[in-house]
């Protein structure tokens, strides 16, 4: 019975994978008309950056009760900072392969309340190349329910571009803009 339950479940989230198509990257990023509507939200960001130079660790537990009790969470290091960076750095071998992944990392999880075909773009500027806006899209066909779609601007696109400074991120149902996300820089 919980193999059958694992196996469901593994083709479920598969079957979330091969409905979304492979990221597109746009050459001209035309505007679109805005009609936003209840049935699309977005329910999460998740931003990650991660750079040649890690964080610097911070004091343990036991030495920040030690050194100062009225403040027992003093100098606690984040601990899903240095997850994180692990995680994204995993099977990183050599300098070159960890190159390819210092970047941004960008998550969005949103949610579409009805059926839908439904392109998910990013849009973003980064810091040598000042207003000039770059666009990324992955396209869901038929969609509903809750979703997390990753985009990543890493390695050379990193490296070459410098960091995003600013970003937002759109729902788009049949050419019109139905949700929005965006970050307090981008105007």
């Amino acid at each position: 019975m919980k193999s059958a339950a694992i196996f469901l479940f593994g083709v479920l989230a598969s079957a979330n994978v091969w409905a979304a198509s492979a990221v597109k990257i746009l050459t001209k990023v035309d505007p679109l008309p805005v009609a936003l509507s209840d049935d699309f939200q977005f329910r999460k960001t998740k931003l990650f950056y991660l750079n040649e130079n890690p964080p610097k660790a911070k004091k343990s537990l036991s030495s920040a009760l030690n050194s100062n009790p009225n403040s027992p969470t003093a100098g606690i290091a984040e601990a899903s900072l240095g997850f994180e960076r692990t995680y994204r750095l995993y099977g990183a071998l050599t300098n070159a392969d960890r190159n390819q992944r210092f970047g941004n990392y960008m998550d969005f999880f949103w949610r579409a309340k009805r059926p839908a075909n439904v392109t998910v773009r990013l849009e973003y500027r980064q810091e040598k190349l000042r207003a000039f806006v770059q666009a990324r899209e992955i396209s869901y066909a038929n969609v509903k329910g809750t979703q997390k779609t990753e985009f990543t601007i890493i390695g050379d696109d990193y490296f070459q571009d410098g960091r995003v400074i600013a970003w937002r991120c759109l729902l788009i149902e049949n050419g019109k803009i139905v949700a929005e996300n965006r970050s307090y820089l981008w105007d």
